[in-house]
Parts: structure tokens; sequence; C-alpha cells
């Protein structure tokens, strides 16, 4: 009995020697949670960066693979590697993403880690880690503000029905405050996307510091994805975003934008939205997502053409799917209009809410992509037509059709949300609007970029008349108001410019020609609409011809809306009109100090290299002289 006793402890000897721990002595082990300073801790926030260290009783004798999870699940928490003659090893530091929320979307207010070796023996677990969910920082979009987001916040909102904590940006529970727009103030002037991603920078700050947290969940609506994209990309020092979960973000502009452009309204925030802006611009300079994943919820309500007011289809009456998706991301499609989409409660059941419920594990780094270039928008549009209407007053507008038109769609632009419109067509009578053979529509909302819209397929070539009239709402001061119409079919307006982005007082080379069915047509007329960043206008003649051009040298640095309207003459002797709105940012000149400091060290470096080669030329020439001496 007492030999079988020593051949036992033999046998057992030979295990630990070799590396093995038997699972019952799992409790010899010790599994510690450091924070990113390094010191061990058992209460964390989702997100929060950690590594995982675990110490055995006694060295091992041969090298031995570490795997952590949570639990008894497969949720992974790290690995690290036990080397020869050592008793420890600690993880790499990782984010703690998902470690709140189990595979069912339960909240797991602790966790308790495990340890197991290659052999998926269990070698140890950790004592239970009180866990917090990230805070989520909701970013409100133009004309906007954090009242946007009433669905989501207080006790009866979709994050509380979840335990989430949100904050909207503006609500006052951290200070920061964007300015996107000012409904009663359109003449105002809005911060730019670059101010108001300094000031969101701000507010997550403040939540970080108030909560705890070091990652927050970023949900945003319309331009508030913009905002995002630019903290992200310039403002971000160090990852605190776990995901960039977006509702109707314009990642590639909306032409609707150009209606209160034209009325020097909410500058520069109007310009920064048009699409050339985004896809000539923004995109090509704000690439860097710093592994952080983007989504983004397409509004796809509207799907004929004749019913979308100003954007290509299908859309959410102002955002284009194919605006959603002109960046690489992950996208997701519901029928709804734009301004619902931060009230939907299908929007956060189906999209928000599994987003902000992803467990550990499903967060993959992002990569940075390359900038896409820009596409060419399908629609032609007329210029922008702008007027003023007095209480008991109306305006008529003159617009021309010309033959081989698809769908002619209107929208109008109106603040005060006060005016309606009598269209007459070509034959002169009188079109009765409704949703269904029109598509008309009425959006009263005030963050809206349009107020009416409709639409006509195959409409009778002619002079179209549009009555814009006041009714009793109509403030005492009257009101301005701005009508744009794109055209599918008919002619086709190319512009170009030498660049999208220059230097201040650089030379822009703008250009523009139209065509009908693949032929050329005379321009009889053309000006670039300038409108810098303070709302200042400068109209610039273009040549007549097939081919016309004109050289414009800014004088502002900045966003400046440049419309290129043309007037051409089509083969009947017509008259056809096509605008195309660009945006330029001026890029800041060197100042005078810039300049005379450039300049001195300019000079400076050159006395440099100057003293530094008289001092190796005398030097040569004495060790010459020298060595001539000498011999």
């Amino acid at each position: 009995m007492r030999k079988m006793l020593l051949i036992a402890t033999v046998v057992l000897n030979i295990f630990s020697m070799q590396g093995f721990v038997p699972a019952n002595q799992d409790s010899e082990s010790d599994i510690t949670i450091l924070d990113r300073d390094n010191q061990a801790t058992t209460q964390i926030t989702d997100g929060d960066g950690l590594r995982v260290q675990v110490t055995l009783s006694q060295p091992i004798a041969q090298q031995e693979s570490i795997t952590f999870s949570l639990g008894e699940t497969s949720l992974p928490a790290g690995s690290c590697v036990i080397t020869i003659g050592n008793t420890s090893c600690t993880t790499d530091s990782f984010a703690s993403l998902g470690w709140y929320w189990d595979p069912n979307g339960i909240a797991q207010n602790a966790r308790i880690v495990q340890a197991k070796n290659a052999s998926g023996e269990l070698v140890g677990q950790s004592d239970p880690i009180t866990i917090a969910p990230r805070p989520v920082v909701m970013v409100h979009g133009f004309i906007s503000n954090w009242q946007a987001w009433d669905s989501y916040l207080g006790p009866q909102g979709y994050l509380a029905s979840v335990g989430l904590h949100g904050f909207a940006i503006g609500d006052g529970q951290v200070p920061g405050v964007m300015n996107t727009g000012v409904i009663t103030n359109p003449v105002g002037h809005t911060n730019s996307i670059a101010q108001n991603a300094e000031i969101l920078g701000q507010y997550i700050s403040n939540v970080k510091q108030q909560t705890g947290a070091q990652t927050v969940d970023l949900v945003v609506h319309s331009m508030g994805g913009m905002i995002s994209r630019y903290y992200i990309d310039r403002v971000m020092q160090e990852r605190d975003i776990a995901q960039l979960i977006m509702l109707g973000s314009p990642m590639g502009g909306s032409d609707c934008s150009v209606l209160p452009a034209a009325l020097g309204f909410f500058l520069p925030a109007s310009i920064e939205i048009r699409e050339s802006y985004m896809r000539g611009v923004f995109n090509q300079q704000i690439t860097q997502r710093k592994g952080i994943e983007f989504y983004d919820l397409a509004g796809t309500a509207i799907n004929e053409a004749f019913k979308s007011p100003c954007t290509d289809i299908p859309n959410d009456t102002v955002v284009s799917f194919g605006s959603i998706n002109s960046i690489p991301l992950q996208s997701s499609q519901l029928e709804v209009i734009h301004s619902d989409l931060t009230l939907s409660d299908k929007a956060f059941a189906d999209f928000v809410k599994p987003l902000l419920q992803k467990t550990a594990g499903s967060f993959i780094s992002s990569p940075d992509p390359a900038p896409v270039s820009q596409a060419d928008s399908p629609l032609q549009f007329t210029r922008v037509y702008t007027g003023r209407v007095d209480p008991g007053a109306s305006t008529e507008l003159t617009i021309n059709i010309e033959p081989d038109v698809a769908v002619a769609s209107f929208a109008l632009y109106d603040a005060s949300r006060s005016v309606t419109t009598i269209v007459r067509g070509a034959s002169g009578n009188v079109i009765e609007l409704n949703a269904e053979t029109n598509g008309f529509i009425r959006i009263d909302d005030p963050s809206s970029l349009l107020y009416l819209g409709y639409g006509f397929e195959n409409p009778r070539p002619g002079p179209w008349k549009v009555t814009v009239q006041a009714t009793e709402s109509t403030p005492a001061t009257g009101t301005d108001f701005a009508i744009s119409v794109y055209f599918v079919g008919g002619a086709k307006l190319e512009t170009g410019s030498s660049t999208l982005v220059p230097q201040l007082s650089e030379n822009v080379e703008l250009a523009a020609s139209v065509s009908l069915n693949g032929q050329p047509l005379e321009i009889t007329q053309a000006q670039a609409i300038i409108r810098d960043p303070e709302g200042q206008m400068e109209i610039l003649d273009l040549s007549n011809g097939q081919n016309v051009s004109a050289t414009w040298a800014p004088r502002r640095a900045g966003t400046h809306a440049v419309d290129i309207v043309v007037t051409a003459l089509a083969p009947d002797g017509s008259s056809i009109e096509r605008t195309d709105f660009l945006a330029i940012e001026v890029q800041p000149g060197l100042s005078t100090g810039q300049i005379t400091l450039n300049l001195v060290l300019v000079i400076a470096a050159v006395l440099l290299v100057i003293a530094l080669l008289v001092f190796l030329i005398v030097r040569g020439a004495g060790r010459l002289a020298r060595k001539t001496h000498s011999n």
C-alpha cells in the first residue's frame, strides 16, 4: 500500500513538472482584472480598457497558453502565454466592449472571468466583476436641438426600456451645446461641422467624467453623422467611441439643402450638406475611422421619382439611399420619412437596440477605406427660384419645361411653413395636387430641408406657372421662399472646377456645357452665383458658346456655395435652363506674420548653410597649407 502511494505521488509530480494543473486545483490560481492604470479592480463600465492576469500556485516546466472567457460562455476575454519557469501571464490591453450583454440581449450586471489552458481545462476564475452599461451620447442634425431625442430620453424613453442612460448634446445634463441652425433666426450663422465637432468632443469628455466611463456609443441623426465623423477623424485623441449608429445621415449630402442656402439661410451648415461638398470635399478628407464601425439607417418611404421632391430615389424625402451608401458602411432600410427617424419605435427596436446590445467578440475593428470618387447625380436641376410674399399677397413664377422630360419634381422651402401654391401646367389649367397623382407632401417640421413637394410624370412641354400664396398663418412681416425643380430626362448640364479646395486668392477655373440627346447646345447665358460663408453674394459671368468658362479668385476663406446657372438654346429655339450646385472650400492663406516668419527662417537656414560651407572651405584650406608646409 505504501508503495502504491509513493508511485501516485511520483506521477502527480511528473504531471506538475510538465505544466499540467488539475481542474480541482483551480482555487490555487488567481485571476485578476487590471484597469488601464494596471490596478486590480472588480468594477468596470462596458468598454473600459482592461488586462486579465492569471497567477498559478507554482512555476511550470512547459510553456502554457491561457485563454480567458466570460463565465462559462465562449465570449472572449483575452489570452496570454505563461513561459517556462514562471507562474503568471497577463493579456494585452483590450476594450471590454459588449461585456454587459449576453447573446440574448439580457443585461449582465456581474461577470466572472474563467481561464482555461490549451487542453480546455479550467485553470481558475475571477471573483465577480460588477459591470455598468456604456452611456449613449445622441447628436442632433440640421436646424435641430436635443429635443429631437425626446423619445429616447427620460424614464419612459427607448433607452430606459433597456436599462441605458442617454445624453443628448445640449440637454444640460453636462455642458455642451452645438449650433446647427435656429429656426427662429434663419439668417443667423451656424457653426461649421468642424466647430460643432469640437463641441461634441467637449460634451463626450464631460459625459465620461460624470459617469466614469471610458467609451460611449454615438447615436446620431442626419447632419449629426457628419459632425461625428469629423470628431472621430480630427478631434478624438484616443478612442472613446464604441460605434457610430446613424439615422438618415447623408454621407453623400443632399441636394435639398440648396433651398435654404439660396436664401442665405443657416450658413455655412446649409452649404456643407450639399452633395458637392460631401462627395467632393468632406469624403476626400475625412476618412479615418480608428477602428470604429459605422452603421446608417436609410429611410426609404419614397420610391417613385415624381413623389420625390428634391433628391434621387429611394429616399426619406431629403436623404437618398445612394447618399447613405456613398461611403463604405453597414446600412439598413426602413419605410419612414427623415423627420420620423428619431421618433420611430421600429427604428429603435430593429436597428438601434440590437447594436447597443452587441456582445463581446462582435466588435470588429473597421479599417479606414480609401476616399470614394465623386459620382454624378442622375438629377438635373433648374435654378433655385426665390421670392417673398407678404400677408394677403402672392408671387407668380414661370418655369419652362422642354420636350423629352420624363419627370419634373418641385420642392418648396418656407421657414415659416405658412404658404400654399397654385400650379398651372403648360396648358394653362390649374392642377389639383394630391398625394396619389402628384406625390403631394407637406412636411411641417422646422428641421426639414423642405416644406412642400410634388411632381409630374411626362409633363407637357412649355411654360409652367407656380403661384406662391400667403395664408392666414403667414407672419405679419411676410416670408421668404425658395423653389427648386429637378428633371429626369431632357437636357444635361455638365460642370467642372479646377479644384474644390483652393487656397485664398488662387485662380479657380469654372466650366460648363449642355447637351441634349448627346448633342452639344449653344449656351446663350451663363453665370456663377457665388455666396461666401458670411452670405455675401458675387455674380461671375461665364463666356458664351458650347463650352463656357470663367476664372474666379476667392477673397475669403471658408465654404462657398457656387451655383453655375446656364441658359441654352434648344434645337426648336426654346430656352433650356439648368443649374449645378457646387461647394468650394477655400483654404486660408498665410498671414503677413507667418510669411515674415517663414522668410526669416529661410534666410537663417541659407546663412547657416553658407557659414557651414565657409567653415569647411577654410578648414580644408588650413589642412592643405599644413600638409604643404610639412612637405
